[in-house]
């Protein structure tokens, strides 16, 4: 299956006609430089092309009101000055004769699609849309949006496709109210949002938009605001709450389809949200809403008014969707107090709705610093009476080119195994070096031919992952605590790389680590173990690997931010066969980590695990994990023996903190 890309020129045919400053921004050219770089870059060459269509009326009415439909589609009969008096009834929109066709368009193009993802006919895809739809209500266009097309697709697709859960994930830097007030008494749609509010202070200054408003009557628990309450948020801040709010509430929610409200002007330079997230950010945000939902992901575009940030933007979604591995993350240095603040509040605020955030901090019991900070700042200016400081033109370097490996997936596999479709079957002639230093480092084994005929072949794969010839491999090994230290000592010494060693069971992990920061072990296993330094962390889960929602919330909590900020070049994942961990969290876990070091990930299983040699390669191959089902609370074992980890660990690893300190305050962006 590929990944459709959905574009039509005719959306480019609507403008503004007058003046407007709040609407000067809203340009044709949003969707022509995306669309040109999406070709330029030959990454719509690789998608599949599936056409327009316009919505009908009937789909238009899943969500907006007959008055406000019959009104619309009155507009491209009416002259300029009547144009501008219908839209004055609105805010910050605009009209124009061609534009209620657009609308149909848009909404059209996102229920293309839904059909074309949920009849199997692509895994994921992308609709470069114009106008966009989140900030449209029942009733009322608004900010830029005609019809609510992520609301409307939603909808439609649990009408026609009979989906029961959707979650829709809206990174614009604005909150999408249209889309919050369509679902806020509805179970069956999760809908999240991060958005630039400064304490109400930003468009649409709705107290409906802030952390506490969480969803009405049945659907109360279902709606989530996470707050942006400066400006200046940076890639670890879009991380952190991905991983401690996102990523744990969406696998317990099980979606059976991800919508992506796919606004680029929370990326860098944007004159409307001023942050600092560069483009490649989207790249990882996309990674990791993949493995759920079976892959069902569907990005339609909202906002993004730099010409510039926003094409680099939509080229990072679309490689990540096609499946390239992700470049390395950049610029994370932890997230900043108000970002804390904001997550530490909408975690708080939902504690009592979903059972992987009851362990969350209680809302601070005072106002929180930050609102304090501004109001301050605020009455200072007024006093003083200086005027807003324009910005400066922030300058980002260009996204890294990321070439994919001319191999995905090779194996290294004993005699008799057969060898999974679409990987190669790895082997390599002995180089006489490699061979006497294994002697060295391994003399109990020097006679066996067979091992140092395996040793040898995992240190050659691994040097062809450094060359980038080969993304990702995976060894049916004798001894996994044996492949694992020569692997390590390989790629640690003679490449000088930085190796996240991820081990699931009971593995012999070897005394002689390093801890100069070269490895950073994290040990899954049900025995309790003594954390040795900060890049040696074991994870003691009382039912070991076998508790599914323990693990994954180990997995979200703690595993992806500490590979994160660590950044390694090498991911290796080992696995022993009493680990217990079943095949879905295997699975899952295996993706998530193929995120980390431009998806360079070897996984070491024992050879009496022959029957997880395929869906791992099919992880491996870049295929969504299947569904772990509904998560249901961690023991209260884990939970408070995690939190006591993330407490000691949090002062080095600044991507594990879900609250802001309460003295020694670090910096604010």
């Amino acid at each position: 299956m590929g990944t459709a890309l959905i574009y039509d020129e005719e959306m480019t045919k609507y403008k503004l006609l007058w003046v407007d400053p709040a609407c000067k921004i809203e340009v044709p050219e949003r969707l022509t430089v995306s669309y040109e770089a999406l070709k330029n870059s030959g990454l719509a060459d690789r998608c599949v092309s599936v056409p327009v269509r316009e919505a009908t009326d009937e789909d238009i009415l899943l969500v907006h009101s007959e008055e406000y439909l019959e009104a619309v589609k009155k507009t491209p009969y009416m002259t300029l000055e009547d144009l501008k008096e219908f839209t004055l009834q609105y805010g910050d929109v605009y009209f124009h004769p061609n534009i209620y066709h657009c609308a149909k368009l848009a909404a059209g193009a996102s229920l293309q699609l839904v059909d074309s993802v949920m009849t199997g006919k692509v895994r994921n895809g992308m609709a470069l849309v114009r106008p966009p739809g989140h900030h449209s209500m029942r009733s009322a266009a608004s900010g830029f949006c005609v019809f609510n097309n992520v609301a409307i697709a939603a909808q439609y697709a649990k009408l026609k496709h009979g989906v029961k859960r959707v979650l829709i994930v809206d990174w614009d830097v604005h909150h999408g109210q249209g889309v919050q007030y369509s679902f806020e008494d509805d179970p069956g749609v999760l809908y999240f949002s991060w958005h630039r509010y400064e304490h109400q202070k930003f468009w649409p200054q709705l107290r409906e938009s802030d952390y506490d408003n969480v969803g009405k009557e049945k659907g109360e628990g279902f709606n989530i605001n996470v707050p942006w309450n400066k400006v200046g948020m940076k890639n670890s801040d879009y991380l952190s709450v991905f991983c401690h709010m996102l990523l744990p509430v969406a696998y317990e929610f099980n979606p059976d389809l991800v919508l992506v409200c796919a606004g680029f002007d929370s990326a860098i330079g944007d004159p409307e949200g001023e942050m600092c997230a560069s483009p490649d950010i989207f790249a990882h945000l996309t990674h990791l809403l993949m493995n759920l939902a079976g892959g069902k992901v569907c990005a339609v575009l909202e906002g993004g008014y730099n010409l510039t940030s926003l094409p680099q933007s939509v080229c990072q979604t679309v490689h990540t969707l096609l499946g390239d591995p992700a470049p390395r993350p950049a610029n994370l240095d932890g997230p900043c107090e108000s970002a804390l603040e904001s997550l530490h509040c909408s975690r708080s605020a939902h504690r009592k709705y979903w059972s992987c955030l009851k362990h969350a901090a209680e809302h601070p019991s005072s106002d929180v610093s930050t609102k304090r900070l501004k109001l301050a700042e605020e009455e200072e200016k007024v006093e003083n009476g200086e005027e807003k400081e324009k910005a400066e033109e922030e300058v980002w370097p260009e996204p890294p080119k990321r070439v994919t490996a001319p191999v995905r997936t090779a194996l290294v596999l004993p005699d008799g195994v057969s060898c999974p479709d679409r990987c190669k079957l790895f082997s390599s002639s002995k180089d006489p070096v490699i061979v006497n230093k294994l002697r060295e480092n391994f003399p109990r084994d020097a006679a066996d031919s067979d091992a140092l005929t395996t040793l040898s072949s995992l240190v050659a794969l691994v040097e062809k992952m450094e060359k980038n010839e080969i993304c990702n491999g995976l060894a049916l090994v004798q001894d996994v605590s044996m492949a694992m230290t020569c692997v390590v000592q390989h790629a640690a010494i003679a490449l000088s790389n930085r190796v996240l060693v991820v081990c699931v069971g009971d593995v012999l992990v070897p005394a002689h680590y390093k801890e100069d920061g070269t490895i950073l072990l994290v040990h899954f296993s049900n025995k309790e173990e003594e954390q040795k330094s900060k890049y040696h962390i074991p994870v003691c889960l009382k039912k070991g690997c076998s508790d599914v929602s323990g693990f994954m919330q180990a997995v979200l909590g703690l595993l992806l931010p500490l590979g994160y900020e660590y950044d390694p070049s090498l991911v290796l994942l080992a696995r022993t066969p009493d680990s217990g961990l079943c095949d879905g969290a295997w699975q899952q876990l295996t993706g998530l980590l193929q995120g980390l070091a431009q998806g360079h990930t070897l996984v070491l299983l024992q050879e009496g695990e022959r029957a997880y040699v395929g869906p791992t390669a099919s992880s491996l191959l870049g295929e969504a994990a299947p569904s772990v089902g509904k998560i249901k609370a961690p023991l209260l074992e884990d939970v408070e023996s995690m939190e006591g980890l993330r407490t000691r660990l949090q002062v080095d690893w600044k991507l594990l903190q879900t609250t802001a300190p309460e003295t020694g305050r670090g910096e604010e962006h």
